[in-house]
């Protein structure tokens, strides 16, 4: 069996060291920072052929155990330089989505490579619309559509900037929008939700609604947390709740921004879709694990949320090019009987 010269079994999901074939590995996440299940076998197919010549090897030889074991390897060997190689599946598709995340910089500092301040602002105020104004008790879309989000690309009046300037100082909150920032053009707004897209950071849906793909996901998970979750405040009276916007899935406990929720609207239990049919399967009496409650599956976590869903297929359909589209909601429903 073919070993590269410290021992890497080539063609073993066991990878004991950081060789070669880990390198390769690594310099194509530096090149192209995300990458999908599917994208990334013959990545890697290539790298272990180059490993081993004597071998040929095809992308449908790549299992997802071997990549899982390369990943490993790789974040212990990066780890101490703030990198990381993180993956989760895409919400409707189930497809895995890996990409190198810094964990030591900020997403937004990262960001300032591609934006202008004003246009970082801009993004803010897109994900203060998704994880604060459109996650509501009863409404949890958790996504933006078309039309406002050229309504956002106008920065809030001066002395509501200030109101959050003073916020920010007592709060000591770096994350807070930007209180010099102006208004951006609808050109700049196309410009910028396109180049979210194309780096896969956002994703729109064939309804226009723009959301967080997976690679945004992973990016900005401890950010989204830290930031729109609100923990009680020690003098909190006792019968006080923490405010919880960002939840996990109860089956792969990755976060939940598009999938189902309890009808019970005091219950915090969330499932992805494909987790949810997994979970419940063939059972007769399906009751939330948490409070006991029916469990229905017809209250949605994501644009299926939002009450005007079904009357926005053509908002927006003129401003920019079309991007990758989510798959159909009866799809989503279809594919969640697929395993996880």
């Amino acid at each position: 069996m073919a070993r590269s010269p410290n021992g890497y079994r080539a063609d073993s999901p066991e990878a004991p060291v950081y060789d070669e074939a880990h390198k390769a590995f690594l310099q194509a996440f530096f090149a192209n920072s995300v990458f999908t299940f599917d994208a990334l076998k013959p990545v890697i197919a290539s790298i272990l052929e180059a490993q081993d010549p004597a071998r040929r090897r095809l992308p449908d030889d790549i299992t997802e155990a071997m990549i899982n074991s390369l990943v490993q390897n790789t974040n212990a060997k990066i780890a101490p330089f703030d990198f990381e190689i993180r993956s989760a599946r895409d919400q409707i598709k189930g497809e895995r989505t890996y990409a190198l995340v810094n964990t030591a910089s900020d997403t937004f500092t990262q960001l300032a490579t591609s934006f202008t301040p004003d246009e970082i602002a801009y993004i803010k105020r897109l994900l203060d619309e998704m994880f604060e104004t459109n996650n509501s008790r009863t409404r949890e879309v958790m996504a933006v559509n078309q039309m406002r989000t050229k309504q956002l690309a106008k920065a809030p009046p001066r002395d509501r900037q200030s109101q959050a300037a003073t916020q920010m100082e007592a709060d000591k909150d770096p994350t807070e929008v930007d209180v010099s920032a102006k208004s951006i053009t609808h050109a700049d707004c196309d410009r910028v939700l396109q180049t979210l897209v194309s780096q896969g950071f956002f994703q729109r849906s064939k309804k226009f609604y723009y959301s967080l793909a997976p690679r945004g996901l992973l990016e900005l998970r401890n950010y989204l947390k830290e930031t729109y979750n609100e923990p009680l405040a020690e003098d909190d009276e006792e019968e006080e709740e923490p405010i919880v916007r960002i939840r996990d899935c109860e089956g792969c406990k990755e976060i939940v921004t598009v999938g189902q929720r309890c009808d019970n609207r005091d219950c915090g239990m969330r499932w992805h879709t494909r987790c949810a049919n997994q979970y419940f399967g063939a059972q007769q009496d399906k009751r939330c694990p948490k409070c006991k409650t029916n469990w229905t599956g017809g209250t949605y976590v994501g644009e299926k949320a939002d009450g005007r869903h079904k009357n926005s297929s053509t908002t927006g359909r003129n401003y920019g090019r079309q991007v990758p589209d989510e798959e159909e909601d009866e799809d989503e429903d279809a594919e969640g009987e697929d395993d996880d």
